[in-house]
This record gives C-alpha cells, structure tokens and sequence, in this order.
C-alpha cells in the first residue's frame, strides 16, 4: 500500500500532498537532529584539523631540542669520496686529509672443491686463527659440507660466516668471510686432513694522512668511517683520495631555519584554533565559543613567552610575541643574541638539566612540546579525545536518525491507509446517493 496513489478518487483533494506535509511536520525533530549531525561531523573533523597541526608542533620542537641543532656549524668535504658529517658540539677549524687505503674485509675459500652440499666434506674440524687465539669448530651430522657451515656459522665465539659458492656446474667451495672489516678481523683456517684455504681478500684497516709533510700523522679505522679528528666531526671514506679539504664553520643560518620552523609551526596551530573558534561566526567556526580550545592558545603563548627561569625572556632573543596573538620570530635580533652569547640563547630554548640541588629548568621548547604532546597523543591526547566524542556523539544520532526513518515510515503507511478509507467511504457514500437518487426518481408523480 506504500505505493498507492489516493489522490482525488472521489474527493478529488491532493491526498499525496497532504500526507507528505504531515510526514514532514511531524519528521521536524529528524530534520534537527540531521542538522546536528552536520555539525557534529564538522567539529570532529576541526579537532582532527588542530590535531594536525598541534602534532606538527611537537615534531618541530623536537628537531628543535636535538643537541646537533644548536651546533652552529656546518662540514664541507672538497670531495664526494669523503662525507663529512657532525654531532654534537661540533669545533669550528679545517683539515687536509688523504685516503691511503680503504677498510677491507677478510675473507678464504678452500682450494678443495665437492660434487654437492649433502656429501660428505672430508674433514671433522677446523681450526680458525684470529689474532692470537685460535678457535676449533667440529662439524657434526653427518660431516657434509651443509654440516660444515652449519657449524661454523652456529659458533657464538667466532667472528666468521661460512657459505658454499657453486664456481662450476656440480663443483662448490667453501667460503668464509669476517664478520666485521679491518685488520684486526683477519684470520686464517685449516681444516682436518689436510683441507686447505686460500685468502681471497685481505682484511685490512683504511688509512688516512692528515697533513702534506713528511710528518703527516697516520690514522687508521678498522672501517671506513673516522671520528674524532676533530670535535663532533665524522667522516666516511669510500676510496683512496689525495689532498681532500675538510671545513667545519659556523652556520647560525641552520639554526634559525629550524626555529623559523618551529614558530611556523606554532602559528599555524593558534591560526587553526582562531579560525574554527571565531566569534563572529562563519562557515569555518564550527567550534565557535569552545573555551577548551581558547584555554589551549593561551598556553601556547604563556609556554613561548614566559621567562625561562632566571635565564632571561625569549623575546630578548628574537622570540616576541606580537598584538594579533601569534609568535613574532626576529631572525636578526636571534642571530645577533646567538653570535654574543650562544649558550643563554640554547638555554632559552632548551632549559637546563638539574644538578646537585638545583632543579631542572625547561626551556620554550619543552614548555611548548609537553603541551603539543598531550595534545596531539594518538590515545590520550585532549584533542584526540575531543574528536573521539564528537564521533561518539554522531554515530548515536545517526541511529536516532535511522530510528525515525523507520517511524516516519511507519506513520506514512498509517496515513495512506487513512486517506484510502475515507475515498472509500465516500465513494460508497456516492453509491448509495446515487441509488437513492434513482429510486426516488423511479417513483410514480403524484399528478
């Protein structure tokens, strides 16, 4: 009957619109909650929006609070054969280095070839020399060379892996390879009954020259990377090279790139907030009035402008705020703090551990990542929560929703029904009328 159509059989009303006009009038409480479900979804999804950038936040304040941000010092190489890299604490200066040689790693087959892996090898033992000491390995099983490898490969106390190589259709040696490159790694093999190796390649330490005179220091590295040449300098040679230039000079310019990006970052997140949280209204405010998220902006702020202990203001660095609520960066005035006094401008930043009895003090950074943290955490984050009952909230008016659908539905049914009835009856009623008309008319006149 849902699809019955009643209109003005006998009435002659537009019983279609009629019922679509009740059904609307009583479905006015499923048209708020549709409203209120778009809102719903709208705010979720401008919590999610601030969660994104609040977690942006934290990434940038933890690039920030590494140690090797605040080097102030950037290496150059004259050459791509040596990579020149720093840590922490890095010293300004330059070096002129050679490669004389490069690490190698040590390694012997046996001159003995076998016709397959699950034959017997010929030799119960071997004995493997590094250094000093010499280590013998059984081989157990069933003595194959599968067995040999095996063993070699399961011995916990010696630095040395063992493979077969196949150098000819049914012929395989066997091959083993230090573990770890340089000199020191090197060693020599000799199996039982007389099975011998032979050196394939010899390990070997990598060489550098620092200097052009004939008393050039020698320095040698069981790998091919060198530290400590000079403070927090690291380099990775990967072939001999004569006369490389090494640098290290001061870059305060990295360092300001990576605040920018942290007050970036910052900004973008109070923009955020401002935006969905605007009084005046818009399309954009759909957390208009929230004071959690106003509560939160505040904080941001009071953890980058705040005194640092009795360290000083961040803004006396180039870190102010301006009259629009946002963090106003002076890159000069930062450059100009950090070149006089680098150490208070990192402390500024980055706080000062505690020592003895004097507590720790946290820095911009930390005030402002602790904040961004418990914000934006994927489980326990304030944000994250909010969404998460916005979500909550949405599902159940869906629900409500699909309920009403269901009622709705229902009363439409009842209706139809109601309007086809009362055709009905007047059409019986017109029957009736009629007949009666007839009879009355049949009726012999009285003249």
């Amino acid at each position: 009957m849902a699809g019955m159509s009643v209109d003005g059989l006998v009435s002659g009303l537009d019983t279609t619109s009629l019922i679509n006009s009740l059904v609307q009038a009583e479905g006015a409480p499923q048209a708020e909650l549709k409203t209120r479900l778009t809102t719903t979804e709208a705010a979720a999804k401008a919590y999610r929006s601030i969660n994104t950038y609040f977690d942006a936040v934290r990434t940038a304040a933890e690039n920030l609070a590494k140690p090797e941000t605040w080097a102030l010092a950037k290496a150059s190489s004259s050459s791509g054969s040596v990579v020149a890299t720093l840590g922490s604490t890095p010293q300004p200066g330059s070096l002129t280095v050679s490669v004389t040689a490069v690490a190698a790693t040590h390694s012997m087959v046996s001159t003995d070839r076998w016709a397959a892996l699950d034959k017997p090898a010929g030799f119960t033992s071997l004995d493997i020399k590094i250094g000093g000491t010499t280590k013998t390995i059984t081989v157990g099983g069933a003595g194959t060379l599968a067995d040999a490898v095996s063993a070699i490969n399961n011995a916990t106390d010696v630095k040395v892996a063992a493979s077969t190589v196949q150098v000819a259709p049914g012929q395989y040696a066997l091959q083993l390879t230090a573990e770890e490159s340089g000199l020191a790694a090197a060693f020599d093999v000799s199996a039982s009954a007389g099975r011998g190796f032979k050196t394939t390649s010899q390990g070997a330490d990598a060489t550098l020259t620092l200097g052009t005179t004939t008393d050039a220091l020698q320095v040698s590295s069981p790998t091919n990377t060198f530290t400590g040449l000079m403070p927090g300098l690291t380099l990775t040679v990967t072939k001999p090279e004569n006369g490389v230039t090494i640098g290290v000079t001061a870059d305060p310019d990295g360092v300001v790139a990576k605040v920018q990006s942290f007050v970036d970052a910052v900004n973008n997140a109070l923009q955020g907030i401002k935006t969905f949280t605007s009084s005046t209204g818009g399309p954009t405010a759909v957390l208009k009035g929230d004071s959690g998220l106003m509560s939160l902006a505040s904080r941001v702020l009071t953890a980058v402008s705040d005194a640092v202990g009795t360290i000083g203001s961040p803004g006396a660095a180039g870190l102010p705020l301006d009259k629009f609520g946002k963090v106003d960066f002076k890159p000069e005035k930062f450059i100009e703090k950090l070149k006089a006094d680098p150490t208070l401008v990192q402390k500024l930043f980055t706080g000062t551990p505690a020592a003895g009895t004097t507590a720790a003090v946290q820095g911009v950074v930390q005030r402002v990542q602790d904040l961004a943290k418990s914000s934006s955490d994927a489980t326990t984050g304030t944000l994250t929560l909010m969404a998460k009952g916005r979500d909550d909230l949405a599902d159940d008016i869906k629900k409500r929703i699909d309920a009403w659908d269901l009622r709705l539905a229902q009363r439409r049914q009842t209706l139809t029904r109601q309007f086809t009835a009362m055709e009905t009856a007047l059409s019986s009623m017109r029957n009736q009328s009629n007949w009666l008309a007839g009879q009355l008319n049949s009726l012999p006149s009285s003249s």
